[in-house]
C-alpha cells in the first residue's frame, strides 16, 4: 500500500522578484487503488498542487509537507521524484524535437528502472499498451508531441503512465480537449492502471470524465485550499449548481475551462 500524504502545504508562484502566495494550507491523503478528483474554478491552486507535488522550480514551497511512504519528496530534486513513484501527465505535454517516442518511453524506463529494458520484451510490451489505447504502431515513430493532436498527445501521457507503472500519478486537466472517442480511451487507461494498484490524483474543470473514471473522492478547490470533500455524488452536486456557495457564481463546475 502506498500512501502520498500532504499536510499544511503552502506554496508560491516566483517571477523575478515577486513572490505570490498560490497554496494555503493543503491536507490531502492519496493512497494506492483510489482516484481523487480535484475539482474548482480557474486560478484556485489545482495544477500548482500537482506542480509542486512532482518538483516544478517555478513553486517555492512555504510551508506544510509532503511524504510518499514515510520519504521526504520536497527534499528531493524531480527524478528522485519520480524514481520514487510519482507520475506527472502535463495538462500541456511539451515539444521534443528529434526524439521518437520509443527511444523516449525506453530511455524513461532505464532512467527509473536503472536499466534500459530489453529490447525485444519492451517493443512487446509498449505495443500492446498502445493497442488498448488504439493508438498506431506506427506512431511510436513519430517525435514526442511534435505536431500531434490533443488527442495524441493526451493518450500519449497515459501511454507513459501505463508502461512506466508509477506508484501515484497527478493527473493535470487529462480530458481537456479530448473529443467523446479519446475521453473514453483515456479513461479506460486510468482505470486500467488504478485497478493495477495506481493511486490518482485527478485534476478537471469537466464532469463528463467522472462518468467514466468514478472517484472515490471528490474535493472542491477554492482559494489555494481545499473546502469541500465528499464521495463521487459531490461532483454531480457541483455540475448542477456550480461553485456558489463558495463565492463564485458565474462558473459552473464543467462549463468553462
Amino acid at each position: 500500500m502506498t500512501t502520498l500524504d500532504i499536510r499544511g502545504l503552502h506554496a508560491a508562484v516566483v517571477d523575478d522578484e515577486t513572490v505570490t502566495p498560490i497554496l494555503k494550507g493543503v491536507d490531502l491523503t492519496v493512497r494506492s487503488g483510489e482516484i481523487h478528483a480535484v475539482m474548482g474554478p480557474n486560478g484556485s491552486g489545482k495544477s500548482t498542487l500537482a506542480s509542486c507535488i512532482a518538483g516544478h522550480p517555478k513553486y517555492r514551497i512555504t510551508g506544510g509537507s509532503v511524504t510518499l511512504d514515510g520519504q521526504d519528496l520536497l527534499a528531493m530534486p524531480v527524478n528522485e521524484r519520480a524514481r520514487a513513484g510519482i507520475f506527472l501527465a502535463m495538462q500541456y505535454p511539451v515539444e521534443i524535437p528529434g526524439v521518437s517516442a520509443a527511444n523516449f518511453l525506453r530511455s524513461a524506463a532505464g532512467a527509473l528502472r536503472g536499466d534500459p529494458p530489453r529490447l525485444r520484451a519492451w517493443v512487446k510490451e509498449v505495443n500492446q499498451a498502445m493497442a488498448l489505447l488504439e493508438m498506431d504502431p506506427a506512431f511510436s515513430q513519430r517525435n514526442v508531441n511534435e505536431g500531434w493532436s490533443g488527442g495524441e498527445k493526451k493518450r500519449h501521457e497515459i501511454l507513459q503512465m501505463e508502461v512506466l507503472k508509477p506508484k501515484i500519478a497527478l493527473l493535470d486537466e487529462t480530458d481537456s480537449g479530448l473529443d467523446v472517442d479519446a475521453l473514453r480511451v483515456v479513461s479506460q487507461g486510468v482505470n486500467r492502471s488504478v485497478q493495477a494498484g495506481l493511486g490518482a490524483l485527478l485534476i478537471t474543470h469537466y464532469t463528463r470524465i467522472l462518468r467514466y473514471v468514478r472517484p472515490d473522492f471528490v474535493h472542491v478547490f477554492y482559494q489555494g485550499r481545499i473546502v469541500e470533500s465528499g464521495d463521487a455524488t459531490l461532483a454531480d452536486t457541483l455540475e448542477g449548481d456550480g461553485y456558489a456557495r463558495f463565492g463564485l457564481r458565474d462558473e459552473p463546475a464543467g462549463g468553462r475551462s
